[in-house]
């Protein structure tokens, strides 16, 4: 969707700003936030997909003027509540108003270290035959769907090359949304900073770009 979150090639915002020796976290509600996100998606609840879907969804105004791990909060309190597991009465009263929900599966303290280490893997077996190859033109779909999508918006109707063959992955598209995993090829594709941004570009820039099958056609 274009949601606030899809910021490329939008102008306004400023300059990066890069923390020197950066820490993975500011305070310790963002551990906190970080630790209770991770445990509930291993729940079961959702999927990866729809944890990205919705922290996209969140008011623009709320979105941007949100630091990272509030978006993190703010969305597992949105997955929390469409997937039954409390109410809207419940976070604002900051307790529990009725009995615990039962959940598909549980992460235990001693059990966290191995599980990051597993990771979840998203690749799958192959169905169907790539429809391209390394070196292949192609350009990307003029796209505006109101689901997740991970076609980025400035990237759409652009021309670029496949410069690597992934191999098949669960489809975000679809996953995001409850119809399934529906794999789906995934290339690594390059484009060079004047097919994205115009001829006011930066004419030295490449772009690379993880993208699925259905997002793309052949080039012209």
């Amino acid at each position: 969707m274009n949601g606030a979150q899809d910021l490329g090639g939008q102008m306004g915002f400023g300059p990066i700003e890069l923390e020197e020796n950066e820490p993975n976290f500011h305070a310790r509600w963002e551990e906190r936030a970080f630790a209770v996100t991770l445990a509930m998606g291993a729940t079961g609840s959702w999927t990866l997909d729809t944890s990205r879907h919705a922290r996209e969804t969140l008011p623009p105004a709320e979105y941007l003027s949100s630091s990272y791990y509030e978006i993190w909060t703010k969305g597992l309190e949105k997955l929390l509540v469409s997937a039954g597991l409390l109410t809207s009465e419940e976070l604002r009263e900051g307790k529990s108003l009725g009995p615990a929900r039962e959940l598909k599966r549980v992460l235990k303290a001693d059990e966290v270290a191995a599980t990051l280490a597993k990771g979840a893997p998203v690749a799958r077996d192959e169905t169907q035959p790539a429809r391209f190859k390394v070196g292949d033109r192609i350009r990307t779909l003029r796209m505006h769907p109101p689901t997740h999508t991970r076609l980025p918006r400035y990237a759409r109707d652009a021309v670029g090359t496949i410069e690597q063959v992934h191999g098949v992955h669960v489809f975000p598209d679809s996953n995001a949304h409850g119809d399934g995993e529906d794999p789906q090829w995934l290339y690594g594709v390059i484009f060079k900073g004047t097919d994205i941004w115009g001829d006011d570009g930066d004419p030295h820039l490449s772009l690379r770009i993880d993208l699925w099958e259905p997002y793309l056609v052949p080039a012209e």
